[in-house]
């Protein structure tokens, strides 16, 4: 990724520095239970922790001649350590190092998403309980529907997101493997007892069956995990560009002092971050595609999941969480205008009561059928008035209505309150 979307902390993790630093623990850990073992000398171990190191740009010369980065690595350790090198790696596989380190890259970027996550929810948790009674109108296929509360719209994200952290937290768990099990993982050059060492030092768990390599279904499920969360970030990030909208206007991204929106207009406040949001969204979807094809390796092991793992790896993690804390961001200080809610709730002259007139006609003894069609044509008068005819005086004009429902029955229902009786109840149960 590049550097305007990249946040320092968790491109660290996808530095060579670090990706080098894991395998040479992993090294260390494998020899100090080979030389407990007695299948190497006690010093080799040892010479690792004391001298053990290694040189990114050595190792990126040594590489481009010998292409095998592993191999390179290895190299440029034995440069630091000496004559115990020839017993680093016994009875491994490049494998054993590349497939538990990825690992842990793994489990150290999603230790950062479930960070930026709790930001997120910290901030709807924050806003839905401030905005729980302000009344708005709830949408289907962009029309207006109901009255509801912003603070309802806030809190579906929430319960959202918080379901995305638990998706996470399993998907973590599920690639913290480690696998030390030899050529096609048959352990027959190495002692089991060496991966458990190894993965318990790490806070991994020993693959089941590794063949050579950790099975790439558990990897596939981490990306799908990353592309729903992305999904979440866009569903939240088009709520609020549609409510930007001129002409709803409902909340606004925060705009800056001095910050300006348009070369050419300069009236222009444009919702960039929720349009950007969007975008990250696409970056981090296009992981899972590949991640899931990567699943379908050749017998024990190929190497055709490699390449894609370099790319998807940093750039939808980078991506990640990069939207996700500038959307906590935009939640934070979100813009909101309960007065221009309530102007846009009134704008269809009451059609948003129809249901519950609806049922109030068929309380009275009036069929399903027959209620709909008395509501309907008086609620169409209003839509060809756009909004200029009163939905209640439409109805009171309708004798068939007012035989059922009086004046003083209609202003009853014509009542927002009636929208709200339960949102504490959702509130308290989203939100705990």
């Amino acid at each position: 990724m590049i550097p305007r979307y990249t946040r320092p902390e968790m491109a660290q993790i996808f530095e060579p520095e670090n990706r080098f630093k894991i395998w040479l623990e992993i090294e260390t850990l494998a020899c100090e239970k080979m030389a407990e073992l007695g299948i190497i000398p006690d010093s080799v171990p040892k010479a690792l922790k004391d001298k053990g190191g290694f040189d990114v740009a050595r190792i990126d010369e040594i590489e481009a001649e010998v292409k095998h980065d592993v191999i390179a690595f290895l190299t440029s350790v034995a440069e630091h350590i000496g004559e115990d090198a020839r017993f680093v790696h016994q009875g491994m596989t490049s494998s054993d190092v590349i497939d538990t380190a990825f690992a842990v890259q793994l489990t150290q970027a999603a230790d950062i998403i479930l960070q930026d996550l709790d930001k997120v929810l910290a901030a709807l948790k924050k806003r839905a309980e401030e905005h729980k009674d302000t009344i708005c109108i709830g949408r289907s296929h962009g029309i207006h529907g109901e009255p509801t509360t912003f603070g309802l719209k806030l809190a579906g994200h929430y319960a959202a997101f918080k379901r995305a952290k638990e998706r996470l937290k399993n998907a973590r768990a599920e690639i913290a493997t480690c696998s030390i099990s030899g050529a096609v993982g048959t352990y027959a050059t190495i002692n089991p007892s060496v991966e458990d060492y190894v993965a318990k030092r790490m806070n991994l768990t020993p693959e089941t069956v590794s063949t050579q390599v950790i099975p790439r279904d558990r990897h596939a499920m981490f990306f799908v995990t990353l592309g729903v969360i992305a999904s979440s970030i866009e569903n939240l990030a088009v709520e609020v560009r549609h409510l930007q909208r001129t002409e709803v206007r409902e909340a606004e991204e925060f705009f800056e002092k001095g910050q300006k929106g348009s070369s050419a207009m300069p009236h222009k406040r444009n919702p960039i971050s929720t349009e950007n949001l969007t975008g990250q969204a696409r970056i981090i979807r296009a992981a899972v595609t590949p991640a899931l094809e990567n699943v379908a390796l050749w017998h024990e092991r190929d190497i055709s999941h490699s390449a894609v793992e370099r790319t998807i790896l940093p750039d939808a993690l980078i991506s990640a969480d990069y939207a996700l804390n500038r959307l906590a961001g935009v939640i934070d200080k979100l813009l909101v205008y309960p007065e221009t809610m309530i102007e846009n709730l009134e704008k269809m002259g009451g059609l948003v009561f129809s249901q519950a007139v609806l049922l109030a006609l068929t309380q009275t003894g009036v069929s399903r059928e027959d209620a709909y069609k008395m509501v309907q044509r008086n609620a169409m008068k209003v839509w060809e008035s756009k909004g200029k005819t009163s939905f209640m005086d439409a109805l009171l004009e309708d004798d068939e209505v007012t035989e059922k429902l009086d004046k003083g029955k209609l202003k009853g229902i014509f009542d927002y309150k009636n929208y709200t009786t339960h949102i504490d109840s959702i509130l308290k149960r989203a939100l705990s």
